[in-house]
């Protein structure tokens, strides 16, 4: 598919970051907004019409499975998910009230997913049972960090030979990697993963 035929295809990029998971859709020629901090903030962003496509990947710190020095703030953590949610939840809106009406030749969403910690991590005690898990190392990237997705989207295939007796993410990353923290490499999409998503949501 050619970049002018995806340009009208709306990505939004929720708590993206640096844009690892968006990239493919970005280096494909679709109309990409990377929606995070400092630029833009989820809870006061409101989307435009026809969205194709949405991304969200709300900060884990206070999921996350590994102890913290402190008391969790899981209230403004899921504020920031929830912001997402109402987000997407938006986006569903229009479509159901617009798609196979006269929408000024705009799409509908086809696909949304939010990722977070698996395992141990905590969000799943909030929003149920995840649509997806994966490691990394399931699309050949050589580390695990067992991930969960919610949404409605298709499954990216795994490769064939998953990577193992390999190392988790938290012995892969140190501080200082492009200026980057430990916390903010660890929270990168792989790119494995990423191109594999993009490659079964189109």
């Amino acid at each position: 598919m050619s970049n002018s035929d995806n340009s009208k295809k709306i990505i939004l990029d929720l708590c993206g970051g640096t844009g690892s998971w968006g990239r493919p859709y970005k280096d494909a020629g679709y109309d990409y907004r990377l929606i995070t901090l400092p630029e833009q903030d989820v809870r006061y962003y409101h989307p435009p019409k026809g969205v194709y496509g949405i991304l969200a990947a709300p900060p884990c710190t206070e999921f996350t499975a590994f102890c913290l020095s402190r008391k969790r703030k899981y209230k403004e953590a899921l504020e920031v998910v929830n912001s997402c949610l109402n987000i997407i939840h938006e986006c569903l809106i229009w479509h159901y009230e617009n798609i196979g009406k006269n929408n000024g030749g705009l799409g509908g969403l086809k696909f949304w997913a939010l990722e977070n910690p698996g395992g141990k991590g905590t969000l799943k005690y909030f929003l149920g049972k995840p649509a997806f898990i994966f490691n990394p190392c399931d699309f050949g990237d050589s580390y695990k960090k067992e991930t969960n997705l919610w949404g409605i989207f298709t499954n990216p295939a795994p490769i064939s030979q998953p990577l193992f007796g390999i190392q988790p993410a938290y012995f892969r990353v140190t501080n200082g990697r492009d200026g980057l923290t430990r916390q903010e490499v660890r929270a990168i999409t792989p790119p494995g993963f990423a191109r594999a998503f993009f490659e079964a949501n189109q």
